[in-house]
């Protein structure tokens, strides 16, 4: 009865119900999608979706908004557009037990239906934000390891499920709506892992969180599917994992929340690989202060866990584009700007002479010992100097997470690119007051300055 206990758990959820840290981790989350997703848009992949697909959208079909543009859309557009920016960059949250990134799918598919069915309080906003990345985060752990070993990518299998929960909440369908919804999302899995490093990778996560909002909208119009479909015998869980543990894991709902367990990273790029940059920025900061150049270094060298060797594998460590995929790229630019941001992942930045030129020095050795979040980095100046460092917890861990100040560094830096100054700073105080919004469907208003809401936003308090 695993579906059943999922639904009937989220309909029952109330504010009252989260304590002040899953508030807290909720509301940090929602921030942090809104600024990737921003920031984000900027990138190719969000922009040629939304191009591609508007010819075959009515004119003036919607309004709701595609953050960091003035464009706006149908609902289901707004999902998957919005859902495309906010992972583009790799740099969206990631849940500490398992590879997903809980707010993309679900805020995606959350904030197009509050623009949709406006007025949505800031309250409800969260709870239902809340449900859905328990569910998909529930599902995450029930199925993993071996669900992503074998080429699913987490965050959009589970990311329709748990975007149709946060929705089928949001609009209040009844249980038994809802565990049809549950089965309608459950269903349409998307993703796997030979997309990754292709602008087929951030499409699962917008893909994921129009799923979701399809389930739900088919579910509330009488639109039928199976009542078990995550445990069926020919369920979810069945189909995409040799081993799933869904009751279990269900089973404490509301006991365990796993939105506290939500880490952010500093870096755009897998978290694997972020110990060894931690590492990395932490010796250029020492040789700065030493008067070492880094145009001097001779080599510079990480130990690390062997699942970073894994994932460079997959990518050319030194040439072309992939390259900004790779710790070898991001040992590089550490090095030489002290900082790792969506500005040095850029196609000029993997190709600057100066980047390759030290790309090629950089070299990386795995040890068993050696644990995922942790790495020894060394770098040897050719006047013979030798500069060390062990990270043994990563910036953006659970164990050494961003600080408030520090997420809203990354928030106005990524946003401020795409929208500006000014703007930014009004993004940031409307989303990371999302709580105490009563109509959270006009957020954009209070920093998105379109031809048609341009009067309406400067006549608002």
């Amino acid at each position: 009865m695993a579906t059943k206990k999922l639904a009937s758990w989220a309909l029952a959820l109330q504010f009252s119900n989260l304590t002040q840290p899953v508030t807290d981790m909720a509301v940090k989350s929602i921030y942090n999608w809104a600024g990737c997703a921003i920031g984000g848009y900027a990138l190719p992949p969000a922009g040629i979706a939304l191009e591609a697909l508007s010819p075959l959208l009515p004119q003036h079909s919607g309004n709701c908004s595609i953050l960091g543009s003035d464009a706006l859309v149908d609902v289901q557009t707004a999902a998957l557009v919005n859902g495309i920016a906010s992972h583009v960059d790799d740099y969206d949250d990631t849940h500490a037990d398992t590879p997903v990134h809980p707010s993309g799918p679900v805020a995606s598919a959350l904030l197009a239906m509050a623009e949709l069915r406006s007025p949505v309080s800031g309250p409800d906003f969260i709870t239902a934000f809340v449900a859905g990345v328990e569910a998909e985060c529930k599902l995450g752990v029930a199925v993993y390891p071996e669900h992503y070993d074998i080429g699913w990518h987490i965050t959009s299998t589970t990311g329709s499920i748990g975007a149709a929960v946060a929705v089928g909440k949001l609009l209040g369908l009844d249980l038994e709506q809802l565990q049809h919804a549950i089965g309608i999302a459950s269903v349409q899995v998307i993703g796997m892992r030979d997309s990754f490093g292709t602008d087929t990778k951030p499409f699962h996560v917008g893909r994921a969180a129009q799923s979701g909002i399809q389930a739900a909208v088919l579910a509330q119009n009488g639109y039928g599917s199976m009542l078990e479909g995550l445990e069926g015998e020919y369920g979810w869980a069945h189909v995409v994992s040799t081993r799933q543990n869904v009751t279990k894991e269900l089973s404490t709902l509301g006991s365990i929340w796993e939105i506290t367990k939500n880490t952010f990273k500093p870096f755009p790029c897998d978290r694997i690989i972020h110990a060894a940059i931690d590492g990395w920025i932490q010796i250029h900061d020492q040789a700065v202060k030493k008067g070492l150049r880094i145009a001097d270094i001779k080599n510079a060298t990480a130990r690390v866990n062997p699942i970073v060797l894994s994932l460079t594998d997959n990518h050319d460590p030194k040439t072309g584009l992939d390259a900004k995929f790779s710790v070898y790229h991001a040992g590089a630019v550490a090095l030489i700007y002290g900082e790792a941001t969506p500005a040095q992942f850029t196609d000029e930045v993997v190709k600057d002479s100066a980047v390759i030129s030290l790309r090629d020095k950089v070299s990386v050795t795995a040890a068993k010992e050696v644990s995922e979040h942790e790495a020894f980095v060394a770098v040897e100046f050719a006047n013979g100097t030798k500069l060390e460092i062990h990270v043994e917890h990563a910036l953006g861990s659970v164990e050494k997470p961003l600080s408030a100040e520090q997420l809203k560094e990354k928030f106005l830096e990524q946003v401020s690119a795409q929208i500006g100054d000014k703007q930014a700073a009004a993004a940031f105080s409307a989303f990371s007051q999302i709580a105490n919004m009563t109509d959270v469907g006009k957020i954009a208003r209070k920093f998105k300055q379109h031809p048609r809401l341009y009067k309406e936003l400067n006549s608002s308090p």
